[in-house]
């Protein structure tokens, strides 16, 4: 099964959801250059990391399709690990997977960061390495809402687009009461400043979550 959905996120941002079903040959073939990434691909005898990896070139070129048919680019990993449009450096792009699923957002501008998480007890056992005391009181022993802690820490460090942050201490989430839906309040407290930002959530499959954050880095105008 290809793409499952595209969401409009803002007038020039695009959410992707894929539910990962094809073998690599289909998903070469719905990649533009399929020999150049057959070339890129990384270097692995896990079939699963070839597939999520594919299915994350396939799953940003769909959503730049219907963000600007007439772009052709090649996407690439810098040196912090964030994908970019390698012929449009304006664009933004952030992806992820998760079992079967993968994530990802195009945006014509701006910063963008986003994430997909199984639900599952390994974050619950985790927890003491990535969420602060205030929030370890906040999750109680709700294995969902552990996840979505590590979902939207996830999403701010991608957002931050820079290696070396640590979750328990530069990425905070104000306490929340979990829902199917719903906004988080988080902070970047980064050595020179402070940032506050809002973090989207949902339920996109059952026994997952997905969280997301789009911003405007235009600058201001008078």
């Amino acid at each position: 099964m290809p793409l499952h959905s595209v969401t409009p996120l803002s007038d020039h941002a695009l959410l992707g959801l894929w539910h990962l079903t094809e073998q690599p040959a289909d998903l070469l073939s719905q990649v533009p250059r399929p020999e150049l990434y057959s070339q890129l691909q990384p270097t692995t005898r896990d079939e699963a990391r070839t597939l999520q990896w594919l299915g994350g070139r396939a799953l940003a070129h769909a959503l730049l399709a219907q963000v600007n048919p007439e772009a052709r680019a090649v996407l690439r990993n810098d040196e912090n690990g964030r994908p970019y449009f390698e012929q449009l450096p304006d664009y933004a792009v952030s992806l992820s997977h998760s079992g079967q699923w993968l994530a990802g957002i195009v945006a014509t501008r701006g910063r963008v960061g986003t994430d997909i998480e199984l639900i599952r007890t390994k974050a619950q056992l985790l927890a003491p390495r990535f969420l602060s005391k205030d929030e370890l009181a906040n999750t109680g022993d709700d294995v969902a809402k552990h996840s979505l802690y590590w979902s939207a820490k996830e999403t701010l460090y991608k957002l931050h687009s820079r290696r070396g942050l640590v979750f328990k201490e530069q990425i905070r989430l104000n306490p929340f009461e979990l829902r199917e839906a719903g906004v988080l309040t988080g902070h970047l407290l980064l050595e020179n400043s402070r940032s506050q930002h809002q973090i989207h959530y949902q339920r996109p499959a059952p026994d997952y979550v997905l969280t997301y954050c789009v911003e405007d880095a235009r600058p201001p105008s008078f």
